[in-house]
């Protein structure tokens, strides 16, 4: 990725990165999903299926269906095309899941059956779903791709738009990483000493929650009296909106203003869990459906963005400014993807 990025804006003046980030992204989950990560000079086809097939399940997820909000409308025609654009689909994605699945088993078989590999090695998702039903791992690794991609790529976009608009931040945060990393590369160990660092990626997350309605729709199923009393009738379809209580100035401070210092103890802010267990921040839900992928996905997002920190100067591209414009689709996205001006620091070409 840094490679791409080194290598567009030295022939464009400036990078577009949300189509670097899914990249990456798409690559790092293939990875941890099925132990399979692609190289674009050797895997050039399979990956460009992959990004087509993935590309085309956000857009569906993602769109307006006439037939969520009248229902009737699907029993005499598709006005979208939703169910038959998805009925194309998923021949698609069971033909490409089903064939890195056998790949996987075969290659995997023939290195125990040559004592290349122990079965205590088997350590990717994959083996860990093989004994449920294809249908049934088609089904949970196709949603872990899904969520997997878009929620790190799209979070990471959010923090260098507002990196790129804040230099004095920028500034900060490469200050923490010189005295932490010094002239290393960065690495994973790294990442809980980073403390400001970790501050930014959290003020990100309450300024622009991926998921700004927590589990989409719940149905109750008694009468809920909440603490304001308020009262929720059975059988009522609710949902918690992040983005309101993250932007109540109740409950923050200058609520629409970034301030990474927030949540630094050291200056004078407040450590707070994100991780659901205190809901004045709690982007990834809270309780028994609580996101699975939260520890992977904030460790993702912090390593990326300390490297795309520690390699380049980040500023704003005049011909395109940074808009802060939201558009909810499968998550909440820049309607208008992150162009900015990327200047090598150190070198990406390792």
């Amino acid at each position: 990725m840094l490679k791409n990025l080194a290598n567009e804006q030295s022939l464009n003046g400036a990078v577009s990165l949300r189509k670097h980030l899914k990249a990456a992204a798409l690559n790092n989950i293939m990875g941890s999903i099925f132990g399979k990560r692609y190289d674009p000079t050797e895997d050039a086809e399979e990956f460009r299926v992959l990004k087509a097939i993935v590309k085309e399940g956000f857009e569906l997820l993602g769109a307006f269906n006439w037939s969520d909000y009248l229902p009737w409308l699907s029993y005499f025609y598709d006005p979208s095309r939703i169910v038959a654009r998805c009925e194309a689909l998923v021949p698609r994605v069971r033909k490409l899941v089903k064939a890195i699945i056998e790949q996987h088993q075969l290659r995997t078989s023939m290195r125990i059956l040559f004592l290349i590999m122990p079965i205590s090695s088997m350590s990717c998702f994959l083996w860990m779903v093989m004994r449920s039903s294809m249908n049934d791992m088609i089904a949970v690794l196709w949603e872990m791709i899904f969520r997997g991609t878009d929620t790190v790529a799209l979070l990471t976009e959010w923090v260098m738009a507002e990196l790129v608009l804040h230099p004095e931040v920028q500034a900060k945060l490469r200050q923490e990483l010189k005295a932490v990393v010094e002239d290393r590369g960065v690495v994973d160990a790294d990442m809980p000493r980073l403390s400001y660092l970790q501050a930014v990626v959290k003020e990100v997350l309450r300024l622009h929650p991926p998921g700004p309605l927590l589990s989409w729709a719940r149905l109750s199923t008694e009468d809920v009296c909440l603490s304001n009393g308020m009262v929720i009738p059975a059988n009522t379809t609710a949902m918690v909106n992040m983005w309101a209580i993250t932007h109540d100035g109740v409950v923050w401070d200058d609520p629409h203003k970034f301030m990474p210092e927030r949540f630094v103890a050291e200056m004078g802010g407040v450590d707070v869990d994100i991780r659901g267990r205190d809901l004045r921040l709690a982007p990834f839900g809270a309780g028994r459906r609580v996101c699975p992928g939260k520890n992977l996905g904030l460790a993702t997002v912090a390593l990326w963005v300390a490297k795309l920190v520690d390699h380049f100067d980040w500023a704003e591209d005049k011909a395109k400014p940074v808009d802060f414009s939201e558009v909810l689709k499968l998550s909440c996205e820049m309607k208008h993807p992150l162009s900015a001006v990327a200047i090598v620091k150190k070198d990406v070409m390792i």
